[in-house]
């Protein structure tokens, strides 16, 4: 079987790649591989289902501008596409003096990122938000929710409709570059080739970059964000989403309030170190995984500069009343009864063999290769302009290059 294109992935990046190939490429020929029986499988379909807005990252970065179009692109395809979707804006809540600093710097970061903020004191925050407690608050307006696996299935449709042929359950089992082709090795025996190859394999990407004979120099480590959800009772509790003030010195935003499009508030992520990539039970294990993440020097070396907060983590992982202190804490009446079980979702968080963690996008690029190393947040919100992006990369035009 022979190609133009050849994708990957089955996430909203693989699919948002493959739709913008083929805008770009009317007639050309595309398949996508997806190794699971559906798309959106893994990171996509268990994440929070935030449109994020931007307010976290570095004024002028790539994903600052990726997440600001990504914002705007997001709500526009869900309008065109009829999807159910809310700008219900975010909170981001500040508990004593010391947060509140804090703020300062992200809304001064969210007027160099051109993003509309309000900064609202505590006597505002509850008259927007009774059951929230805070001394003050920025309000993010264009933040909202939809169901992403919605949105995959609706980037599909319209990849299916530009020519695009997407075939589920295809494990690849290997990939050859040749000087005219790629070759794309699968568990059934049969080989697809295409001149340009793709790889979106988030939890998979460095295994499938090496499986390309490529070397990276990071691997993935799996970490788990587990989640509650309120139960129906609380369902009106907050009409924003929730979230704390991040701290400076820890990789991850923190336990919130996340209001999901049908209706359910969900409380987490908490940010274990998982022991399987893509098994979402609780204490769900893989020896493969596991002793890949052992193995690699770059595991240690993070775990020694953050094993403070990998050890607090984990207490609240272990134990429900220490999860709750950190809801409580803008959200005091809640109780242990209020923590339901809700589905987890696994980060694929790229390491290198020098303990950094690696938050920005990254790519390995061959003669007829492109392969997406990593993809972290806003990856779902932004998916559409990274297609566009990837897809220029692919065919060497002007909009490819990180910058």
């Amino acid at each position: 079987m022979r190609f133009d294109f050849c994708v990957i992935g089955g996430g909203i990046v693989g699919l948002a790649t493959s739709l913008a190939l083929l805008q770009r490429r009317s007639g050309a020929s595309l398949i996508l591989l997806e190794k699971e029986s559906a798309v959106a499988a893994h990171q996509t379909g268990h994440n929070s289902g935030v449109i994020h807005a931007g307010v976290y990252y570095e004024p002028g970065s790539l994903k600052a501008r990726l997440c600001r179009e990504g914002n705007r692109d997001t709500y526009d395809f869900c309008r065109d596409s009829e999807l159910t979707v809310e700008r219900c804006g975010k909170l981001i809540v500040a508990t004593d003096a010391a947060e509140s600093a804090r703020l300062s710097t992200l809304e001064a970061r969210c007027f160099a990122n051109q993003i509309e903020v309000q900064r609202i004191d505590g006597a505002a925050l509850s008259a927007l938000e009774p059951h929230i407690a805070g001394v003050a608050a920025l309000l993010v307006p264009g933040t909202g929710i939809v169901d992403y696996r919605q949105v995959c299935a609706a980037i599909a449709r319209q990849a299916q409709q530009h020519g695009a042929l997407v075939r589920l359950g295809a494990e690849v089992t290997g990939i050859l570059e040749h000087g005219d082709a790629v070759e794309v090795c699968m568990a059934d025996d049969s080989t697809i080739r295409a001149a340009r190859l793709v790889v979106c394999a988030g939890l998979q990407s460095d295994r499938l970059a090496r499986l390309a004979g490529l070397s990276t120099g990071l691997r993935i480590v799996p970490f788990r964000g587990e989640y509650f959800r309120l139960p129906a009772s609380r369902a009106g509790i907050v009409r924003h989403l929730i979230y704390p003030v991040p701290d400076p010195d820890l990789p991850f935003l923190g336990v919130h309030l996340t209001r999901m499009i049908d209706g359910s508030i969900t409380v987490g992520p908490n940010a274990v170190l998982g022991f399987a990539r893509e098994n979402y039970r609780h204490l769900a294990f893989s020896l493969r995984d596991t002793l890949d993440t052992l193995i690699y020097p770059g595991f240690w070396r993070v775990m020694r500069r953050h094993w403070r907060s990998a050890l607090a983590e984990l207490r609240g992982s272990l134990s429900r009343a220490r999860y709750l202190e950190q809801c409580r804490k803008y959200c005091p009446e809640l109780t242990l009864r209020d923590l339901e079980p809700h589905p987890a979702g696994i980060r694929a968080q790229a390491v290198m063999r020098d303990g950094t963690l690696v938050h920005d996008f990254m790519f390995a690029d061959t003669a007829r290769m492109v392969h997406v190393l990593n993809a972290p947040s806003p990856a779902a919100t932004a998916a559409l302009p990274i297609g566009r992006m990837i897809a220029a990369r692919v065919l060497g035009e002007a909009g490819g290059a990180l910058n």
